[in-house]
């Protein structure tokens, strides 16, 4: 071998190990970095030496491919359990202090004392009271779910906006990764921006992609619906400035193809926009429908009655009266709008004793007169509380039961739903963490795999720059003897 031979090869295992170690610098340098992929510097043997070849990125596009599923549902389920918190606490309060469940309870005990001394009028007053509770916690709750849908929607129209933004900056990222390619430059900070873009796109929706010539790289929804082909599609979404009950939500479209809250029951979502569709027009709407049963119930249950009469409105009443709502027929907004009759309620010039005696809507509905120790009336309607009566099946819980235990199955039907949207969250945040650690292991930077490859490529410089000052002195030998 010549001396220039040798000195070629030393020079050439020194540019190979400086651009190795400038590979192995960056890993380490970017090892806390969720979004970075380990870079490979790909070495090659050709005459007259070693030389540094090609960058390569250590991709798994199966776990990649998991990852964004699992990611996908988590921020689904997240944002679906984290609503139903909201919800509960809004409408229900804590411990279901608020609910009309408590409130009927209550109202049930006051009933029952006032039976046992119908002449104090004291204790119809209480009842009276009572009722106002129950009627407070049906508006009271209407209004929070359905400020909670107004919430939910103007959520939906930020999370829209967000992904078309994300959508645009991904088009910016493919553009680099199409150039790059095409120009054989390495593209690795570009895939690596474009990987990280499509993560946080599949916490909106779940994605799928496919990759053509010169890494273009194409995204759908999982169901089809593309997201992105050269160009980002359309997302929009018009919100509601406010709701009411029976108010169905705007769909959202991508691409003019409208997007579902997806199957399943109540306590699954996948990607946030789902969970958020899932919140404002299922599980809230068929809270609202479970409040105006309740509320229906509560008018039915305490109508007066009289022979060869219509049943009427009593102590609670409504816009429609004094008919009563139609047996197991669903009224929208009814729990929003009930209210305590004012011919009951003292402090609106009202008799409390009208509850034992009936007439609140005529003599004809009179059942006594002038016996003060009377209580038929007041123990038929705590009775009634209990004695089941048809319930619409669109409200999502039992069709025949009392009212009171209507009122009851609907904090027992939201708890399900919501303790399965718990287990639901906690086992997709659990595969979130499994596929990111599978794929930070497979892809990701080991520190301490770098830092004794950096010790190799020192070992390397200096076999490379030893042998460099070997030909060096040799050649220096070789001119002072032909000096």
């Amino acid at each position: 071998m010549s001396l220039s031979s040798a000195l070629s090869i030393a020079q050439s295992a020194l540019l190979a190990t400086s651009k190795q170690t400038s590979v192995v610098s960056r890993n380490v340098a970017d090892a806390s970095n969720p979004d970075y992929t380990r870079r490979i510097a790909v070495v090659t043997s050709t005459a007259p030496g070693a030389r540094a070849v090609e960058i390569q990125r250590a991709a798994n596009e199966l776990l990649f491919r998991q990852n964004l599923s699992a990611l996908s549902a988590w921020s689904g389920q997240s944002a679906l359990y984290n609503g139903m918190d909201q919800l509960e606490l809004s409408v229900n309060g804590v411990d279901n202090a608020s609910s009309p469940s408590t409130a009927i309870a209550k109202l049930q005990q006051s009933l029952q004392l006032y039976a046992t001394t119908p002449s104090n009028q004291t204790l119809g007053t209480s009842v009276i009271d009572a009722a106002k509770q129950v009627v407070n916690s049906l508006n009271s709750g209407t209004k929070a779910i359905q400020d909670f849908r107004t919430q939910a929607d103007s959520q939906i129209a930020t999370a829209v906006d967000d992904l078309n933004s994300l959508l645009g900056q991904f088009q910016d990222a493919n553009k680099a990764v199409i150039s790059g390619t095409r120009s054989g430059t390495d593209v690795s900070d570009a895939l690596d921006q474009r990987d990280a873009l499509l993560k946080k796109i599949s916490e909106y929706v779940p994605v799928s992609t496919f990759t053509r010539g010169d890494n273009d790289m194409v995204v759908t929804t999982k169901d089809g619906t593309t997201l992105f082909e050269t160009v980002p599609r359309s997302v929009t979404f018009a919100p509601s400035a406010g709701y009411s009950a029976g108010t169905p939500g705007n769909t959202v479209y991508i691409d003019n193809v409208p997007v579902s809250a997806g199957t399943g029951d109540n306590a699954t979502a996948d990607g946030k926009l789902a969970g958020l569709l899932k919140l404002r027009d299922g599980v809230a709407s068929t809270m609202q429908s479970q409040l105006d049963e309740i509320a229906r119930g509560l008018i039915t249950a305490f109508a007066e009655t009289a022979p060869s009469q219509p049943n009427a409105a009593g102590l609670f009443t409504w816009s429609g009266a004094p008919a009563i709502p139609a047996a197991g027929t669903l009224v929208d907004g009814l729990a929003g709008s009930i209210g305590v009759n004012a011919a009951f309620d003292p402090s609106a010039g009202g008799n409390p004793a009208l509850l034992r005696d009936g007439g609140a809507n005529g003599a004809a509905y009179v059942v006594n007169t002038g016996n003060a120790s009377y209580s038929d009336l007041l123990i038929s309607y705590g009775n009634k509380l209990d004695q089941p009566m048809a319930f619409d099946a669109s409200a999502g819980i039992a069709v025949s039961s009392g009212v009171s235990d209507y009122a009851a199955n609907a904090i027992g039907w939201f708890e399900g739903v919501r303790q399965q949207a718990s287990t639901n969250a906690d086992s997709k945040q659990a595969l979130a963490a499994r596929t990111a650690e599978a794929l930070s292991n497979d892809t990701g930077v080991n520190v301490d795999q770098e830092m004794s490859l950096l010790l190799d490529l020192e070992h390397t410089y200096q076999a490379s720059a030893h042998m460099m000052k070997t030909v060096s002195d040799m050649l220096d030998a070789l001119m002072s003897a032909v000096g």
